[in-house]
């Protein structure tokens, strides 16, 4: 039985929130994951791609 401070799947997707939530940890994640595997990422600027290396990677990505 579902609890009740568990909320519905179509509830979550109409707010958002948390799926905005755990979209923004994933990409905090991953990106500190490529620093610390010393690789590059790649991001939009000014109409173009550009790289980061890693050790410009900030800590709080």
């Amino acid at each position: 039985m579902k609890e009740t401070n568990e909320k519905d799947i179509d509830q979550i997707f109409a707010e958002g929130t948390l799926i905005d939530k755990a979209l923004k940890q994933a990409v905090q994640e991953a990106i500190l994951q490529h620093k610390k595997a010393g690789n590059p990422i790649a991001v939009w600027r000014e109409g173009e791609i550009a790289w980061i290396k890693p050790e410009e990677i900030s800590e709080a990505a």
